[in-house]
């Protein structure tokens, strides 16, 4: 184990090196970037997010990770909250869960309407393609875990102290909402996976893999002074995009 540890270690160094040569070059040309992660809870969106940012320059990351959003917000433009934190010019930002949130956790929990949701899957391909055609570079990330992981994930934050500001009423009903989540995820990913800003798919059982895969695929998806091609080359077997039918091909947790 300490080898695999070690070998791990050695390749996320690696990638993250490629990562910093990326933001200064981004940073140089005045460029924008945002990473959105979704997932179930527990699917590792705050380490994945925690290993991609651990050495990129503070002034020009930023992470978001949108909270219940405020009685002003609910009566607002919906996509009105998320602009606020798009990223500026030479900024690199992450949102750990997003506008998609409509889609999942406030659709399987009942915080908004259907005809919200319909409002949305309408809206959000002409939104996100107008943000692409600006000029931002827009990548989107699902972390797939099964049922059984997601159950393991969420005893151990219970019994762990130091991730106990993870804990809400959520996660306690998603194990009980898992079909529901599930069937989310397929309807999302059939209606707002397009062209410019298709979904990425990442098997995050296994936690230190899919970091890897994860800064792999993304650096592959760029073009920058001193890239390694070599060493980002993409894992597929751990990070794909999204095809249609890929649901009924066991590919995904059901």
């Amino acid at each position: 184990m300490a080898d695999k540890d070690d070998d791990f270690k050695r390749e996320l160094r690696g990638l993250q090196i490629q990562l910093v040569r990326l933001q200064r070059d981004l940073i140089e040309n005045g460029s924008r970037v945002l990473v959105i992660f979704e997932g179930r809870d527990g699917a590792g969106k705050d380490g994945t997010i925690r290993h991609l940012t651990e050495h990129m320059s503070p002034r020009d990351t930023r992470i978001f990770a949108p909270p219940k959003p405020s009685d002003r917000e609910t009566h607002e433009w919906y996509y009105q909250r998320f602009v606020r934190h798009l990223p500026g010019a030479g900024e690199f930002v992450y949102f750990n869960r997003s506008w998609y949130n409509r889609a999942g956790v406030e659709r399987v929990m009942g915080f908004c309407t259907e005809k919200e949701v319909e409002e949305f899957f309408d809206t959000v391909k002409e939104f996100e393609s107008l943000l692409v055609r600006s000029g931002l570079s827009l990548r989107k990330y699902y972390l797939d875990i099964t049922k059984d992981e997601q159950k393991r994930r969420l005893a151990d934050r219970q019994k762990d102290p130091l991730k106990a500001w993870k804990n809400s009423p959520v996660d306690a009903a998603a194990l009980k909402n898992w079909k529901a989540y599930s069937s989310a995820r397929d309807e999302m990913f059939l209606r707002t996976s397009h062209g410019l800003a298709p979904w990425r798919l990442v098997k995050a059982n296994h936690k230190k893999r899919a970091h890897v895969a994860v800064l792999r695929d993304l650096l592959d998806s760029f073009s920058y002074p001193g890239k390694k091609n070599a060493l980002v080359e993409p894992d597929r077997e751990t990070v794909f995009v999204w095809t249609p039918g890929i649901e009924r091909d066991g590919v995904l947790a059901r």
